[in-house]
Parts: C-alpha cells; sequence; structure tokens
C-alpha cells in the first residue's frame, strides 16, 4: 500500500511540477504573448482594411465596366439599326434593280429576272457577310460592277441601242462569278 501511495504521491508531484512549470512559462511569457495577440489584433484589422479598400476599387471598376458596356450596347445597337437600314435600302435598291429588268426586257421569261435579282442579293449577301475589310470592299465592287452593268444594259435596251434581246453582259457576269 505504501508503494500505491508513493506512485499517487509522484504523479501527483509531477502533474503539480508540470502545472507549476507551465504556469511559469506563462508568467515568464505573457508579455510576449500579449504583443503577439496585439500584433494578431493589428494584422487583422490592416487585413480588413485593406480588404474594404479592395472591395471599394473593385466595386468602382465593376461600375466603370458596366457603364463601358452600357455604352458600348447602345453604340452596337445604334450600328446595328443602321445596318439594318442600310441592308433595307439596298434590298430595296435590288427590287428597283428587277422591276428595271422586267420593264426593260418584256419579252424576257420572269425567271431570268428574278435569277439576275438573287444573284444581285447573293453578291449583297457576301459583300455583308465578309469579315475581313479587304474581302468587303472586293465584294461592294462586284456588287456595284453588277449592278451597274444590268441598269446600263437596261437602259441601252429601252432606248433601242441594243441588238440582243437578252442582259448578255449581265448573264456573262453571273456567269463569270459563279464560276469564281
Amino acid at each position: 500500500m505504501n508503494y500505491l501511495k508513493n506512485w499517487t504521491f509522484s504523479v501527483l508531484k509531477l502533474f503539480h511540477t508540470i502545472k507549476d512549470e507551465n504556469l511559469y512559462w506563462q508568467i515568464n511569457n505573457q508579455e510576449q504573448q500579449l504583443q503577439l495577440k496585439h500584433e494578431r489584433i493589428l494584422a487583422n484589422k490592416l487585413l480588413e482594411e485593406n480588404l474594404k479598400k479592395r472591395s471599394v476599387a473593385l466595386e468602382h471598376d465593376i461600375d466603370l465596366m458596366r457603364t463601358r458596356n452600357a455604352a458600348d450596347l447602345v453604340m452596337f445597337k445604334t450600328k446595328c439599326t443602321q445596318d439594318i437600314k442600310d441592308y433595307k435600302q439596298y434590298l430595296a435598291s435590288l427590287d428597283q434593280l428587277k422591276r428595271s429588268i422586267q420593264l426593260s426586257y418584256t419579252h424576257l421569261p420572269e425567271a431570268v429576272a428574278f435569277t439576275i435579282h438573287h444573284h444581285a442579293k447573293q453578291l449583297l449577301n457576301q459583300m455583308w457577310d465578309a469579315k475581313d475589310f479587304e474581302q468587303k470592299m472586293h465584294h461592294e465592287m462586284a456588287l456595284i460592277n453588277f449592278m451597274t452593268t444590268v441598269h446600263e444594259e437596261a437602259r441601252l435596251n429601252l432606248e433601242g441601242e441594243t441588238a440582243g434581246k437578252l442582259p448578255d453582259r449581265t448573264l456573262s457576269l453571273i456567269e463569270q462569278n459563279k464560276a469564281n
């Protein structure tokens, strides 16, 4: 029993020794722990301030982007509206071209007038859909050349200055464009 008592006493002594050492360590390091705690609080406040500043800057950047995007959207919508208006005017011009052909060549089957009109629309669509500026200009020149030829031939036919009963140069251009 004495052995158990000694053993218990030793364990208690060890426990108290560890507690005492822990207490001494805390007393000896209390200032350093307080300083670390204070530094942690300051670091957290500094981080919080930096996050708030960054948040404000990001909100400002987002507002600028929204404003810029809204302006770009308005400009894009305006451009699209103008493009649609221009495209409609082109189509109206092509319809006028078809009527001009039909009036100038009354004996011409309607299918030929529609073929000429359809080809002009294809040239217009190629011009409209071209992404590269150089290609766009190439298609625009082809459309202008085609429409000029059609109008010129129709005018000459109305004035009786052509011997043929068909718009030969126009049909030749269609054939040439289909070969390309």
